[in-house]
C-alpha cells in the first residue's frame, strides 16, 4: 500500500551531491529495476516509481475522428494532452496508457476538489486534474487526458454520449495504436505518431467520463484492455427517464450546453435541435436512446470491466450498474466491482488509501500483464457500514436466487404484510407529489392516504440482497396519467453514510495526502475526507420507477383508461445489502416520489391487486433464505416499531435536502452535472 507523505523533498546541494543522486537516477532507470520486483525475493511484481515526473514530455495532438459533427467542411480534431515518463523512449521502451476522456477539463473540473487542466504558454499541459499522472507516469505509463469533441481545446460539438462523444476518444485509441491520423496543431498539417506507445490502453473517469469508458469498450476498440468506469451511465435513457417516467426537468441539451466551448456553441445549433427533437418529454424511447445504449451492445466488450459505484447514488442511480454487470456477466467479460454507500463520490474521496494500492495493481495486472495475483482475489468489495468493507468471491455471491414476495392486505388500510404466499385484498392510495420514499417510510405502520406498504415480521436471522429486483404491479387507476414508485426497505436503527447531504457522504477536511510526485504546477497532495454519518431509524435499500402508460410497451406510453386494471413491472435499482435479525424488510407501493421523478398531468387514485402484485428479490439463499429469516417471531431491534405495537410512528432517516438539490441533471446543489 502507498504511504501519505507529508513533507517537503529536500534537494542535496554540491557537486558530490549532484554526483551521487546522477550516479542512483542513471542505476533506477533502467528496464529492469522500473518493473521488476528484487531478483532474489520472490514475490508479485509491481511497476515502481523510478522515472522523473518532473522532466516528463508533456505535449498535446490533435487526433482527427473523421467526423464532421459541426458542419464546417473540415473534419473535427480532439486534442489530447499527454503526460509521459521520457526514460523509456531514449531506450526504446513502449509504454502503456491510462486515458481520462472528459467533457470537464475546462468547464467546471475534476475531483472533489474541481482542478481544470492549465497550460503553459506554449500550450503544454501544466496540470492535469487528479493524481493519475502524478501516481502512474513515474512508474512507466502515460496518461492522456481527452477532451471530448466540443469541449476545451477540441473541435466539434458535443452530443451527450452519442456517436461524437464515443468517436473522440475511439480516435484516440485508435491513433495510439497507429490507426488514425494526429497533428501538433489544431489545424496545421504537421502528423503526431505515437511511437512511444505500445498501444494498450486503459480508460478510467468518474460519470460522464466513465460512461466515455463504458461507451467506447462497447464498440470492441482493439488496444483498449481495460476500463474503470466510476458512478457511470450504461443507458443514457435511464438517466432522463424511468420507464417513461421524467428523473428530471430537461433533456440532454442541457448538459452539452453546459460543457460545450464558446466556440463550439457558435456553430453546433443543429446538433442541439436534434438533441432536443430525438429526447422528447414523453419518455417515448427514440433511435437517439438507442444510439446511446451501451448495454445492447455488451458482447462487443473486449475489455475487462472494474466497476465502481455508490449504492445511493440518486444522480447516476445503481440501476446503470445492475443491467451493465449482468450484460457483461452474461458476455463472459472479466470483472470487477466496488459498491460503497457513498452518492455520486470517488473512491479516492472515501477510500484512499486501498484504491489507489488497488487500482496501481489492477492497471499493473491489465496493462503491464504482471502476475500480482489481483485476478484470484475476491471479486466484489461491499461497504457493510461507513468505512467497513466485507468482500465477496463472486457478485451477487454464490447462492443468489430470485424469491418471489408478495404483499397482502393488513387489519388497517394501506398497512399490509409481505411474505411468500399468494396475497389477498387490495390497497388504495392517492398520489402526493408532495411526499417521498423518506415520508412513506417514515409512516410505514400508519394507515396514510399516499401509499400502500407491506412488512415482514421482525426477522430471525438476517436478509442478504445483492443484485437488482422488479416489482410487478397490477393497478387500477381513476385518471389517464400515473406514475408508480416501488421501493425496498430496511426496518431498524443504523448508523449510514449521509448520502443526502450535498456531498454526498463524505467531510473534506483541511489536511492534505499525497499520492505520487508533484511539479510547481501540479501537486499531488489532496484534501483528506472523512464519512458523514447519519443515525437513522430505516435505511431505503433500492427504488424503481415507471410512468403506468408503458405497461404494453416500455417504450411508449399510452393514455390509461379510468377503471381499467393494468399490469407493470418496475426494474429496482442494484444493491448489496443484509437486513440485520430484528429489523424487517419492507415493500413500499406509492406515486410520485418527490425530487426523484416528476409528477403526472393529473393526480390519480390507485388500488392495486394484491393477488397480482409481487416482487422478485435476490437472496443470498433465496425463498429458503427468507422463509427461515420470517419463520415463527423475533424480537424487534431496540427502536423498531411495528405494526399493531402501540408506539408505532414515525422513524428517521436520511432525507433530502430542502428545494430538491438532487434535482440538478447529474448532481446536488453547486455541483457540476454528472460531475
Amino acid at each position: 500500500m502507498p504511504t501519505p507523505t507529508r513533507f517537503t523533498t529536500r534537494r542535496p546541494r554540491g557537486p558530490l551531491a549532484a554526483a551521487a543522486v546522477a550516479a542512483l537516477t542513471a542505476a533506477l532507470l533502467t528496464p529492469a529495476a522500473a518493473h521488476a520486483g528484487p531478483a532474489d525475493r520472490p514475490g508479485p511484481r509491481e511497476s515502481r516509481p523510478v522515472y522523473s515526473y518532473a522532466h516528463a514530455v508533456r505535449e498535446s495532438v490533435w487526433v482527427d475522428t473523421g467526423l464532421d459533427g459541426d458542419g464546417d467542411g473540415r473534419t473535427d480534431r480532439v486534442a489530447a494532452d499527454i503526460v509521459r515518463p521520457r526514460e523509456p523512449a531514449a531506450r526504446g521502451r513502449k509504454v502503456p496508457v491510462i486515458m481520462d476522456a472528459s467533457p470537464y477539463y475546462s468547464c467546471c473540473g475534476r475531483g472533489n476538489e474541481s482542478q481544470k487542466k492549465t497550460y503553459d504558454a506554449d500550450g503544454h499541459v501544466v496540470q492535469m486534474p487528479l493524481f493519475y499522472d502524478n501516481y502512474f507516469v513515474p512508474r512507466g505509463y502515460a496518461f492522456v487526458g481527452v477532451d471530448l469533441a466540443g469541449t476545451n481545446r477540441s473541435d466539434g460539438c458535443v452530443d451527450v454520449g452519442g456517436p461524437l462523444d464515443i468517436a473522440s476518444a475511439k480516435a484516440v485509441i485508435d491513433w495510439l495504436n497507429g490507426r488514425a491520423r494526429a497533428y501538433t496543431t489544431r489545424t496545421g498539417s504537421t502528423p503526431a505518431r505515437a511511437t512511444w506507445t505500445n498501444g494498450t490502453t486503459g480508460m478510467i473517469g468518474k460519470s460522464w467520463d466513465g460512461t466515455i469508458a463504458n461507451g467506447v469498450a462497447a464498440t470492441g476498440v482493439k488496444g483498449l484492455k481495460t476500463i474503470v468506469p466510476i458512478s457511470a451511465i450504461s443507458s443514457w435513457y435511464d438517466y432522463y427517464f424511468a420507464q417513461g417516467a421524467p428523473l428530471y426537468d430537461s433533456g440532454p441539451d442541457w448538459l452539452s450546453d453546459y460543457v460545450e466551448s464558446a466556440d463550439a456553441r457558435a456553430h453546433c445549433a443543429a446538433v442541439q435541435k436534434r438533441l432536443v427533437d430525438g429526447a422528447p418529454r414523453s419518455g417515448d424511447w427514440t433511435a437517439l436512446w438507442t444510439a446511446r445504449d451501451y448495454v445492447r451492445n455488451a458482447d462487443r466488450v473486449r475489455a475487462s470491466v472494474f466497476l465502481v459505484h455508490g449504492m445511493q447514488d440518486l444522480n447516476v442511480r445503481t440501476k446503470h450498474l445492475g443491467q451493465w454487470w449482468d450484460a457483461l456477466a452474461r458476455n463472459g467479460v472479466r470483472r470487477k466491482i466496488w459498491l460503497s454507500q457513498t452518492g455520486h463520490v470517488d473512491p479516492f474521496d472515501y477510500r484512499r488509501a486501498t484504491w489507489v494500492d488497488t487500482l496501481h495493481r489492477w492497471f499493473d495486472h491489465e496493462l503491464l500483464g504482471y502476475d500480482n495475483g489481483i485476478d484470484r482475489e475476491p471479486m466484489a468489495d461491499v461497504e457493510r457500514h461507513p468505512d467497513q468493507w466485507t468482500t465477496s468471491a463472486l457478485w451477487p455471491p454464490r447462492g443468489t436466487a430470485a424469491a418471489t414476495l408478495r404483499p397482502s392486505a393488513g387489519n388497517r388500510a394501506g398497512v399490509g404484510t409481505l411474505g411468500l404466499r399468494r396475497g389477498r385484498g387490495t390497497e388504495t392510495f392517492t398520489d402526493d407529489p408532495r411526499l417521498s420514499e423518506t415520508d412513506w417510510a417514515a409512516q410505514i405502520d400508519r394507515p396514510t392516504p399516499a401509499k400502500a406498504g407491506f412488512t415482514t415480521r421482525p426477522l430471525r436471522r438476517a436478509l442478504h440482497l445483492a443484485g437488482s429486483s422488479r416489482v410487478t404491479v397490477t393497478a387500477t387507476p381513476t385518471t389517464t396519467t400515473a406514475h408508480l414508485s416501488a421501493v425496498l426497505v430496511d426496518l431498524g436503527p443504523d448508523t449510514v453514510r449521509d448520502y443526502a447531504d450535498a456531498a454526498e457522504g463524505i467531510t473534506t477536511l483541511t489536511n492534505r495526502t499525497c499520492w505520487g510526485a508533484s511539479t510547481a504546477g501540479d501537486s499531488a497532495c489532496f484534501q483528506e475526507t472523512e464519512a458523514k454519518t447519519a443515525d437513522v431509524g430505516f435505511t431505503v435499500v433500492s427504488r424503481g420507477w415507471a410512468d403506468l402508460g408503458t405497461h404494453a410497451d416500455p417504450g411508449r406510453g399510452v393514455p390509461l383508461t379510468p377503471g381499467r386494471a393494468y399490469t407493470i413491472t418496475l426494474d429496482l435499482a442494484a444493491t448489496d445489502h443484509v437486513v440485520p435479525r430484528g429489523h424487517r424488510l419492507a415493500l413500499i407501493v406509492a406515486g410520485t416520489d418527490k425530487d426523484l421523478i416528476d409528477p403526472p398531468s393529473t393526480t390519480p387514485t390507485l388500488t392495486l391487486d394484491l393477488s397480482r402484485t409481487s416482487a422478485r428479490v435476490p437472496l443470498v439463499g433465496g425463498a429458503a433464505a427468507f422463509a427461515r429469516a420470517t419463520a415463527g417471531t423475533a424480537p424487534a431491534a431496540p427502536g423498531t416499531a411495528h405494526a399493531g405495537s402501540p408506539d408505532a410512528g414515525s422513524l428517521d432517516a436520511v432525507r433530502a435536502a430542502p428545494g430538491g438539490s438532487l434535482r440538478i441533471p447529474g448532481g446536488s446543489a453547486g455541483r457540476p452535472p454528472l460531475g
